[in-house]
């Protein structure tokens, strides 16, 4: 392994154990989140597979509604004034039809995404499943 490429994990593992907080070793060494960290998801993640609903693997393979989930994504990520959950909130099209999903800080911000979303070219409908995060 060269040095630079093991210093770029390096890099990324510091980032990571800096967002995330609470981590600890599997028996194989890898870190992963604890499970009692505000940022674990697994129960969320778990009820999505079982689910009806859409995740972002159904996204369609359809050049337009990549665009479309692409645009939609910059426009989010661009937006400073929204929280961490709101830039990592799934985004999946389909047909034209785009699937906001994940928690949000706020009914604002909810309401941020679903708009971004509607003046998105070639948006025919937004489905808005976000969920505001409890206080």
């Amino acid at each position: 392994m060269s040095i630079r490429l093991l210093l770029a994990m390096l890099s990324v593992i510091g980032s990571l154990l800096l967002i995330t907080g609470p981590v600890r070793a599997g028996e194989s060494g890898v870190i992963f989140l604890a499970a009692d960290s505000a940022l674990e998801n697994t129960g969320r993640n778990a009820r999505d597979k079982a689910d009806a609903n859409l995740t972002p693997d159904e996204q369609k393979e359809d050049k337009g509604d990549i665009k479309i989930t692409a645009h939609i994504r910059k426009a989010v990520v661009k937006d400073k004034s929204l929280s961490l959950n709101a830039h990592n909130a799934k985004i999946i099209t389909r047909n034209g039809i785009v699937t906001l999903r994940g928690p949000v800080e706020s009914e604002a911000e909810s309401n941020k995404l679903q708009q971004i979303a509607k003046q998105t070219h070639g948006v025919t409908q937004v489905d808005n499943q976000l969920e505001i995060k409890a206080p």
